[in-house]
């Protein structure tokens, strides 16, 4: 009795063991909220290397399997507030853009600034050396056109620069880094406030509540009017629309700041996905994931503005999901 006993005990050990190997293996834990490296499922793909070259810009947009196509191909980047320097590169970006004959649109800011009519805006991009690649659009120049927003609770329409409906395919080309208002900016604010007008982004960030002013809103509600902004632009694209980030030069200022602050942590990665949500998601993960002792400048800046609950919300709009395959280019 006692020898089975024994037995019984040692196959319960050995089971024990197996089972906390096979869980090493796959690095899965039961509240982790994205999915493994390679991982195969039914959740979105994120595509990610470490290197940030105009050839590895080319590697992530190839590896998501949608081409850029149309008449009209937009590239959604911010040309960066004159006195900046944290903006994406033109010599960076220039063979994608140029690969599918893109052309840049910006809309004018709501905060005054050097970006605020078009002329100045125009110049900034000039400056900026994007105009070396591309045609630059400054989409409100010549008015404003709605976009419906289905399913959210802080707005029933997106204001967007007119001549966004001009374009057959939209790729939003993001610079990940900190917001002093979002917390981070990533796809979603890139095509949210990036292609909103002024009168949109005056009614992005009071909560839906004017276009005269940015109100007082709460965090939750301006990052909640900014999320179903981004779906409108997603919806309107439909299977017409890709999204990649460049996560270097992070900073925890945005690149509509004059005077950022340099950045503290260093570069990281691009990452691409055909799922803006996933996409932030996984850029926010990679920050929280990195080794970097610098990252704890930009984590404050995320968590003070509450800046994942633009994420929570995007989710349960149905714009995108919150868990990911990640597949690493690299390996």
């Amino acid at each position: 009795m006692k020898k089975t006993r024994f037995f019984l005990m040692l196959m319960l050990v050995s089971l024990m063991i197996s089972t906390q190997a096979c869980s090493s293996a796959t690095g899965k834990t039961e509240n982790q909220n994205n999915t493994q490296v390679g991982e195969t499922s039914d959740l979105p793909k994120v595509y990610f290397t470490k290197d940030i070259t105009p050839e590895a810009l080319m590697k992530v947009y190839q590896a998501l399997g949608r081409e850029a196509k149309g008449n009209n191909v937009a590239v959604k980047v911010s040309t960066g507030e004159p006195g900046g320097k944290n903006f994406l590169k033109p010599t960076l970006i220039g063979d994608l853009v140029k690969s599918m004959n893109g052309t840049i649109i910006e809309c004018n800011t709501a905060y005054g600034g050097k970006r605020s009519s078009t002329e100045d805006h125009l110049k900034a991009a000039r400056d900026h050396g994007f105009m070396d690649i591309a045609d630059v659009d400054i989409m409100d120049a010549d008015g404003e056109v709605d976009l419906p927003v289905t399913g959210g609770t802080r707005l029933t329409r997106d204001i967007v620069g007119k001549n966004y409906l001009n374009y057959d395919f939209t790729v939003v080309l993001s610079h990940f880094k900190g917001h002093a208002m979002a917390g981070f900016g990533g796809a979603i604010k890139n095509m949210s406030i990036g292609i909103a007008s002024a009168n949109g982004k005056r009614l992005i960030h009071s909560g839906g509540t004017s276009t005269d002013s940015w109100g007082s809103p709460t965090q939750e509600e301006f990052l909640e009017a900014m999320s179903e902004a981004a779906k409108a632009v997603s919806d309107h694209a439909g299977e017409n629309i890709i999204y990649i980030s460049v996560m270097n030069n992070l900073s925890v200022d945005c690149d509509c700041d004059s005077n950022p602050a340099n950045p503290e942590m260093g570069d990281v990665g691009i990452l691409a996905s055909l799922d803006p949500v996933a996409l932030d998601k996984a850029c926010v993960d990679q920050v929280y994931a990195s080794n970097d002792h610098g990252k704890i400048h930009l984590v404050e800046r995320m968590e003070s503005k509450n800046g994942v609950h633009a994420l929570v919300h995007a989710e349960k709009i149905g714009m995108g999901s919150q868990k990911y395959d990640l597949v690493n280019l690299d390996n």
